[in-house]
């Protein structure tokens, strides 16, 4: 399954990186210059831009405008246009919907939700998480990437650093793997628009950031004294100096720089940094691999008196330069000698003195690495020349190395980081002139043993200097240090919830903050969050990492609502709790509300070793709609679900017996269940879950902070109803007995609760009624009291069996009388005609118009009305209390222990 994760995951990412280019054309101005024309073509076909037919639009106008008339039409086309700044009202000039609508700037509300997922985090936000550092690279260039990636890469696991590379052109992925780590090394990246946003995130995210390279591609002065852009067309050389810019550009936006040579560390310091290292290019194990099986198959060949082989890797054309420092010391070594053939790995545009020994010399195509080493042991003597200019004496001593773990002698240019290492006739040659090169090379060629001598020396010396072992105890260690890890809390958790603040949305989602909340307050335990974010365009899918609650949120993007199989299992989601998991190291993970972010996350936990407890706060682990209705909104009553009746409930649903199957292992796999009511329990053992998986842990909530203000005598009744335009939640009941009430003595505040999301979905000005009715978005706890205090009456008319009803208890708390249906959790803590009273499920409106006539005939006594139950209620440290208990039992850590 995890390679099928990141199989999806990759087509999504992949998805995801076309979207961002279709849109980026959609941004230009030829694609703004046609978007008439297109709309005519749309017309033409009967459609819409959008795609939607006008016939099936006209239709749906037409019905709202008939059910619920010109105003409501007009609200609903409103609230789906884009919102302009509007002018400042006079806080005396009367809205013209204000009887219905509190005032809310939706479009403010989201920005300020997207600045707190935008603030900055303190670099002490990381302290708890595994060490490790992510590596932003160019990896299509493979020699490099070997070199700089795949070498540091090893040394710094070597030291017990966890690494992540990632391709700098995988925006999305890399935007992600930013949320996990805790340093960040960009290696030869320019600062391309989406590279300023990985930068931009890392200093968000207060990471320490490197820029590395091992080519000195930032100094647009010494690039153009390179001779081998001679080589290049015009429009190569424009596209190379652009880039200059960039990485400049780039380099200095980092903290520091790593440089592979001493030279180059200098112009890194030249441009303006000012902590530069030298880590220089080193033996891996892959080369050591290499070499032993080539010195083990004995493939390097003893040509003896019938030929001499010099080998030349070139790479590119811009070693064209290069090659004509050796050139006509090499031929004229050739004309002397008749055994000398030259071979040329890569691409070079061979020189005109060659032709006098055209027949002896012989270019093959690149190959990959270890082809490539295959070849180099057949030489006899292989060249490194380099032209003399500063850009050269920044290149590292690769082909020494090469050549050295294959014991094959080297002729080579005396460029500065050969210099460093070469003893001039032990372990190598140092040439300068033509005739440098014609004498190296005779002498080499007329003495065997001076060969394998050299060899020998050159291999030895390489490993003294640059095996894997030397470079990371003497320049990796004193750059990287080893990882610090700090002593972990005595209980770590990670809590998942679909939504969490800043996008505080139901029940679910205020009982995992509240826990998380409360766990965090304990000195011993650290608390983390898994949760979704909202869409923000320029991140795609990636992640975001921001604080809250005084603890790390990681937010991912979820699939629509409407796409329940992409809800069910969703990869990129899996793949980021995996990298969650890893980073944060819990001891145990509280699943609360789900869907959306998948049963992989299941998965991953199994995978981690990690136990899971899931807290079952709704039927969606039972039933594709969540609530158990059917399609008509109406509680389908089932208690042993039968999934015949749900396919005829979803006929076009056929994923429903996978699903049951994937939730019955989630939950049977699960350390333990938590319920917050004996009636959800009771579903769910019906359903084949054993007994003892569960424990009831009932939700607690905010009580009043004070004592409620009462109403005033003459005032009317006040009803309150907090669950938006659900139908599940009977929002349409509510329309119909308030529609039919004859008496206009009566208030009505509706709960808009899709507002803190930038929605508006409640539309009160469509109702005909002769009370008033106000809308206002969903309280917070720091607003609760105040709603609470402006309510006698709150209406509870779910039409499905709750699994607490967490709004029931927060009204009983705060001597409200609460109408309620059962069953369900949401009447456990209701005595009929004492604090509420219980009408049956059901979408017939006669039961809830008796309740609300009754209230409204015995409003004043109402007036002093108190719950005398309400000790019976549960609390948030009660609940708290008891999940601490539960989570420390699971992992061996008793909450008594000393």
């Amino acid at each position: 399954m995890t390679v099928q994760d990141m199989r999806m995951g990759g087509f999504l990412n992949e998805t995801q990186h076309l979207r961002h280019l279709v849109e980026n054309q959609r941004n230009t101005l030829s694609w703004r210059i046609t978007a008439p024309l297109r709309v005519i073509r749309h017309l033409s076909k009967g459609q819409l831009p959008t795609g939607d037919k006008i016939t099936y639009v006209l239709g749906k106008i037409w019905t709202v405008y008939h059910e619920e008339g010109f105003k409501a039409l007009w609200s609903r086309i409103q609230a789906r246009l884009p919102r302009k700044p509007k002018a400042s009202r006079s806080r005396h000039e009367a809205s013209p919907v204000e009887k219905f609508t509190s005032k809310l700037d939706i479009s403010e509300k989201i920005e300020t939700i997207e600045d707190q997922y935008l603030r900055p985090v303190s670099a002490h936000s990381v302290s708890d998480f595994s060490p490790s550092y992510l590596i932003i690279a160019e990896l299509s260039l493979r020699q490099c990437a070997k070199y700089r990636v795949w070498q540091k890469q090893e040394q710094l696991e070597s030291l017990g650093w966890h690494v992540r590379v990632v391709d700098w052109r995988e925006t999305f992925v890399a935007l992600t793997a930013l949320q996990t780590c805790t340093n960040v090394i960009f290696y030869r990246v320019p600062a391309f628009e989406s590279v300023e946003k990985l930068l931009n995130e890392a200093k968000r995210l207060n990471l320490p950031t490197c820029w590395e390279v091992d080519d000195l591609i930032f100094s647009e002065d010494h690039y153009k004294n390179n001779a081998n852009l001679d080589s290049l067309s015009s429009s190569e050389r424009e596209m190379v100096f652009s880039g200059v810019k960039l990485f400049r550009n780039c380099l200095l936006s980092c903290d520091k720089a790593i440089a592979s040579t001493r030279i180059l560390a200098q112009e890194m310091r030249n441009a303006g940094v000012n902590e530069v290292s030298v880590i220089e290019n080193a033996i891996d194990e892959q080369t050591l691999s290499i070499s032993n099986q080539i010195f083990q198959e004995h493939s390097t060949l003893d040509h003896g008196t019938e030929e001499i082989r010099i080998v030349y890797g070139s790479g590119t054309k811009t070693h064209d330069a290069d090659f004509l420092v050796a050139a006509d010391g090499i031929v004229a070594a050739m004309l002397e000698d008749e055994r000398l053939t030259l071979h040329i790995i890569g691409d070079l545009t061979v020189p005109e003195v060659c032709n006098k020994v055209k027949s002896r010399i012989k270019t093959l195509e690149g190959r990959d690495y270890a082809l490539y080493m295959r070849l180099l042991a057949q030489a006899d003597i292989t060249i490194s020349p380099l032209e003399k200019t500063i850009f050269n004496d920044c290149k590292s001593n690769i082909k020494f190395l090469e050549a050295a773990v294959l014991s094959v002698p080297v002729i080579c240019s005396p460029a500065d980081a050969f210099m460093q290492v070469v003893r001039d006739g032990e372990n190598a040659m140092i040439a300068r002139t033509p005739q440098d090169w014609k004498n190296a090379i005779l002498s080499l060629a007329s003495d065997n043993a001076k060969r394998k001598a050299m060899g020998r020396a050159a291999y030895q010396d390489a490993l003294d200097r640059y095996s894997p072992e030397n470079i990371t105890q003497q320049q990796i260690l004193p750059v990287f240090g080893k990882p610090e890890h700090k002593k972990k809390p005595d209980l770590s958790i990670v809590s998942v919830n679909v939504y969490f603040a800043p996008r505080s949305f139901g029940g679910a989602t205020f009982v995992a903050e509240e826990m998380v909340k409360y766990l965090t307050q304990k000195p011993d335990i650290t608390v983390s969050v898994f949760t979704s974010r909202p869409d923000m365009e320029w991140r795609a899918n990636a992640a975001i990492r921001y604080r809250v609650y005084d603890c790390n949120v990681m937010g991912v993007r979820v699939p629509p609502d409407g796409d329940r199989v992409a809800g069910i299992d969703n990869p990129l989601a899996t793949e980021s709790f995996r990298q969650w998991l890893q980073t944060v190291r819990p001891d145990i993970v509280h699943l609360h509300a789900t869907q959306g972010l998948g049963l992989g996350l299941t998965r991953a936990c199994l995978e981690a070793g990690i136990p899971y407890v899931i807290t079952l706060h709704d039927a969606w682990w039972l039933c594709d709609r969540q609530f158990m209705l059917t399609g008509e909104g109406n509680f389908c009553f089932q208690n042993k679900i039968d999934l015949r009746i749900c396919q005829m409930c979803e006929p076009s649903a056929r994923h429903l017996h996978e699903r049951a199957t994937m939730m019955r292992v989630a939950l049977r796999n699960a350390a333990l269940l938590l319920v917050p009511s004996q009636s959800h329990k009771n579903l769910f053992i019906a359903n084949g879950i054993p007994e003892e998986k569960f424990v009831i842990n009932r939700n607690g909530f905010v009580w009043p902070a004070k004592p409620r203000v009462p109403r005033k005598p003459g005032q009317p009744l006040r009803f309150g109803y907090v669950g938006g335009a659900e139908t599940v939640k009977g929002y349409p009941l509510i329309r119909k007995v308030f529609e039919h009430l004859k008496t206009g003595r009566w208030e009505l505040m509706l709960v808009d609760n899709k507002l803190s999301l930038g929605i508006r979905s409640v539309f009160p000005e469509a109702w005909k009624v002769k009370g008033v009715i106000k809308t206002v978005p969903a309280y917070t706890q720091s607003t609760m009291d105040n709603f609470y205090n402006g309510i006698d009456v709150l209406l509870f008319p779910s039409q499905c069996k709750e699994s607490y009803g967490l709004t029931v208890r927060e009204a009983l708390a705060r001597d409200i009388w609460v109408v309620v249906t059962e069953p369900g959790g949401q009447v456990e803590d209701v005595v009929e005609g004492e604090n509420g009273t219980i009408i049956p499920i059901g979408s017939n409106p006669i039961h809830l118009q008796k309740a609300v006539e009754d209230l409204l005939s015995k409003e004043a006594e109402l007036l002093t009305y108190e719950n005398p139950y309400k000790d019976r209620l549960a609390t948030f440290d009660m609940q708290g209390r008891e999940l601490e208990e539960i989570l420390r039992t699971i992992v061996g850590k008793d909450l008594h222990a000393d």
